[in-house]
């Protein structure tokens, strides 16, 4: 069986082959990947594995990013320090949970479970983001209508139908209205994509959330790539990536 990993830890990683190797020697590993982007690359061009483990925090941001950027239809195998993303959906869905550190006799238990479920051929459909979502049982609890932003000693608040779009810079994340006026705002992309009305909003890049009335043009790209072109006006080149084209544009036909 041909295994990838995915964890930012290299004593959780190399615990994982560790316990592999004594219950499953003849497993075979093919990638060993470290952050979301790395297992962006190497998904978006390489699946010819039978079983994914997946850490769910990584070192520049949370797994689900790995499947709202590409499709993967592969079983996983979760892994995490957290113990309040253990949920026993996974249990209803084939697909197991296990928390760190990990116990040989967890690890069997979990690949009898692949085992099984590749035997009776279920796992058919390619997961996304709110499918991890809901089997982790986070669930979204309605979208914010609006956002409350400290100026000085006072506070003011912003409808989301009057923001343009938020970017990260570095550590900092901005939201911009439609006058062009700039607010620094305590939220991740990730935490604001779960909050965002997905009607109105869409993760252009890894940076950049959008939306639809930020946006004034789309152009075709170098390498099936899209261009963006946003008012207010960003400080860079916006480009919807190959894999994320698709998606993009079928956001925009709703």
């Amino acid at each position: 069986m041909k295994f990838v990993i995915i964890e930012d830890e290299p004593h959780a990683r190399n615990e994982i082959k560790r316990i592999l190797t004594k219950i499953e020697p003849q497993h075979q590993i093919v990638a060993e990947l470290e952050s979301v982007s790395e297992a962006i690359e190497y998904l978006g061009l390489n699946q010819d594995f039978d079983l994914l483990f997946l850490d769910i925090q990584l070192s520049d941001g949370l797994s689900f990013d790995i499947f709202n950027e590409i499709k993967v239809n592969k079983p996983v195998i979760f892994t995490t320090a957290y113990n309040d993303y253990a949920i026993k959906a996974f249990e209803l869905n084939s697909i197991d949970y296990l928390l760190k550190p990990i116990e040989p006799n967890q690890l069997q238990k979990a690949l009898e479970k692949f085992k099984e479920l590749n035997t009776q051929n279920k796992q058919k459909t390619p997961f996304n983001g709110d499918d991890l979502r809901a089997l982790l049982g986070i669930e979204k609890k309605g979208y914010k209508s609006r956002f409350l932003i400290k100026i000085g000693d006072q506070f003011k608040y912003i409808p989301a139908q009057e923001i343009a779009y938020f970017y990260a810079d570095r550590n900092t994340i901005y939201l911009v209205d439609l006058e062009q006026k700039k607010y620094i705002v305590d939220y991740r992309l990730d935490q604001l994509e779960e909050q965002l009305n997905p009607t109105d909003f869409f993760r252009v890049t890894r940076s950049y959330i959008v939306h639809i009335q930020s946006i004034v043009k789309v152009h075709k790209y170098f390498n099936s790539r899209l261009s963006l072109e946003l008012k207010p006006e960003v400080g860079e080149q916006l480009l919807v990536s190959r894999i994320k084209v698709e998606s993009f544009l079928a956001w925009l036909d709703k």
